[in-house]
């Protein structure tokens, strides 16, 4: 029997990567801490399921994408609903954008533009693609520890990594030709992008 100082040894050191991974999962502060603390109740259920040795954030990730999975599939079976406060936010954020202090207003835009465009090359991504390329960009995981998480081979890892690559390319080449940051005879153009 494992103690809860080995639980807190090994798990709970890692709770900020796993809000991190909540927050990238859900998209909400609330839902990401939920997901969390689900996760760390599940992982101390299961911990003598774990095998020492091995990689706890990939086993502790997919703690968390399965609790995700479920939940989100108990939620499609509950008819919508709509809360106040995520009324309201929407309506504050479109009334008192806070982005960019002291740029100019068409820099502004581009910025913004750009973050917009960036943002939707990602949203368009399979969900395989979207979290490979988080777990290895933003958290900085190898492909070894990737494969692990997304319990895949190392190749698969990189071929999604490949393919998103790519396809957020494609899509920013429109936004570079649209704001004419590059010519249409860029070298990203004649390979094909």
């Amino acid at each position: 029997m494992k103690t809860n100082e080995t639980f807190e040894n090994t798990v709970l050191i890692h709770l900020d990567f796993l809000y991190s991974m909540g927050l990238k999962i859900t998209r909400n502060e609330d839902n990401a801490q939920d997901l969390l603390q689900e996760t760390v109740l599940r992982a101390y259920r299961f911990f003598d399921k774990f095998k020492p040795g091995t990689n706890c954030k990939a086993w502790l990730y997919r703690i968390m994408k399965n609790t995700f999975i479920n939940s989100y599939r108990q939620e499609q079976r509950r008819p919508n609903e709509v809360e106040f406060d995520a009324i309201e936010e929407i309506r504050e954020s479109k009334v008192s954008p806070d982005v960019g202090h002291g740029l100019n207003p068409e820099q502004q835009y581009r910025n913004t533009r750009l973050h917009q465009d960036v943002q939707a090359a990602f949203d368009r991504l399979p969900e395989d693609y979207r979290e490979a390329l988080s777990l290895s960009l933003v958290e900085g995981f190898s492909y070894k520890e990737i494969a692990d998480m997304m319990d895949c081979p190392i190749g698969t890892v990189m071929s999604r990594l490949h393919r998103a690559r790519k396809q957020i390319q494609q899509h920013l080449v429109g936004h570079a030709l649209e704001h004419d940051l590059i010519g249409e005879d860029h070298e990203l153009l004649q390979k094909g992008a």
